[in-house]
């Protein structure tokens, strides 16, 4: 069986793989990016139909394209997000391989490279990136048994409303996702229970700019490192309906019944942390304390940007704040549905190096691995608060591209060292 070789091999074809191969491209160098499925799959066929982008389209996207249908300060719907991707790898001549799923990743012995299986034969290259992105795995905690008599869904598996057996739903993460998704479900007329844990709830907007502006004159979205015990705090966003805030208060009022943090489950009862108040008055501090640094911003700039007091306004807690349900029955209250919106795990067990830490995660330097020739693309935090988002993943991926060239260089010199006495 005859075995391709590449110089470098990308795996992923989502926004992190796109932006890999433009920047390999402008730095020279040869290489392949394989896709299990389509371009930007995730987006097509592992959102809920309504979802559009969390950022405003001037802001989520890469320098050189625009969204061609939604204007800068609207929100892309996900099929135009995809679509804007395949359009960039169009545009950059990506060469893009998609249907091939990477089973195996090795380093060759005695030899540089690596041999990389495929569901469409052997490939071996000098180096891989790995451009999976961090939302790989749907975790689902196991605390309620598959045989609870009630559907358990995952927020990357839901679509719209109509796809949920009727009755009431519970929902379990107040992330972008969850509050989203169990803001759609009340809309429709369900009877929704959210689980709220500790989250970040910036404003949508504030005097006239959006909260991604304000994060970038602020110096947010370029800070290097999480602050202690922040690295997976959920941030509650969203870009539905023209965008809004959001407000546990007024989904409480338009009908929404809110729940402390999902503790455990027995005998159809599920049990939750008396957290709740302490969450929502933590997620009120944070949207107060960045309204506060951008009023001051804007006053040390002598900026023209209208006041807005009123979203410092904070309503009186809703009757389930103040007397929280810790304890509910779920057969009684009707709920036919679990949708956890509880994020995602990684899964590198196809990449057999020893790029990883005892707990599975990739050791890396600003994407570039413990383990040379292996580079990784798309992580959270990977050299900033932005690596994940994809005008971020864009940056990045010219630093790791630098780097594979910078490695390519040093290598060919040995190589043309290697044949200067047979030609002499």
């Amino acid at each position: 069986m005859s075995v391709e070789t590449v110089d470098t091999l990308v795996v992923g074809g989502g926004q992190a793989g796109v932006a890999m191969s433009e920047h390999l491209s402008k730095c020279g160098v040869p290489h392949l990016v394989l896709e299990r499925g389509r371009i930007a799959e995730r987006w097509r066929s592992q959102r809920w139909d309504s979802l559009v982008a969390n950022g405003p389209a001037w802001h989520d996207r890469f320098p050189g394209l625009e969204f061609p249908v939604t204007g800068p300060d609207g929100f892309p719907s996900k099929e135009e997000v995809a679509d804007y991707f395949v359009a960039y790898a169009k545009q950059i001549n990506a060469p893009i391989r998609c249907g091939v799923e990477v089973k195996l990743v090795q380093r060759n012995v005695g030899r540089p490279g690596f041999r990389v299986e495929t569901s469409d034969g052997v490939i071996e290259a000098n180096s891989v990136v790995a451009a999976t992105g961090p939302f790989q795995v749907p975790v689902i905690p196991s605390l309620v048994p598959a045989d609870a008599g009630l559907l358990q869904i995952h927020s990357s598996a839901y679509r719209n409303p109509a796809q949920l057996p009727k009755g009431a739903v519970l929902v379990v993460g107040a992330g972008s996702s969850g509050v989203q998704i169990a803001d759609e479900l009340q809309r429709a007329g369900r009877r929704v229970y959210l689980s709220v844990g500790a989250h970040d709830r910036p404003p949508r907007s504030y005097r006239g700019r959006d909260f991604c502006w304000w994060l970038g004159v602020l110096g947010k979205w370029d800070l290097e490192t999480p602050g202690p015990g922040t690295e997976h705090v959920t941030i509650a966003v969203s870009g539905a309906r023209g965008g809004e805030t959001i407000d546990f208060r007024r989904l409480a009022a338009q009908g929404l019944t809110l729940v402390g943090m999902t503790k455990a489950y027995q005998d159809g009862v599920m049990r939750f942390a008396p957290d709740l108040a302490k969450n929502i008055a933590r997620g009120d501090a944070n949207l107060m304390s960045l309204l506060d640094e951008a009023d001051a911003y804007v006053a040390r700039n002598g900026l023209d940007l209208p006041e807005e007091p009123a979203l410092r306004k904070i309503g009186p807690d809703p009757d389930c704040v103040t007397n929280p349900i810790l304890e509910l029955d779920l057969a009684e209250a009707g709920i036919a549905t679990i949708l956890w919106a509880t994020g995602f795990a990684v899964d590198y067990s196809w990449l057999k190096v020893d790029a990883f830490d005892e707990k599975g995660r990739p050791r890396h330097q600003r994407g570039v691995s413990t383990e040379p020739g292996i580079y990784f693309l798309g992580l959270p935090w990977q050299s900033r608060r932005g690596s994940s988002f994809i005008w971020g993943v864009w940056h990045d991926a010219k630093h790791v591209a630098d780097r594979i060239s910078t490695q390519r260089k040093y290598l060919a010199y040995h190589a043309a060292a290697q044949r200067e006495p047979v030609d002499a």
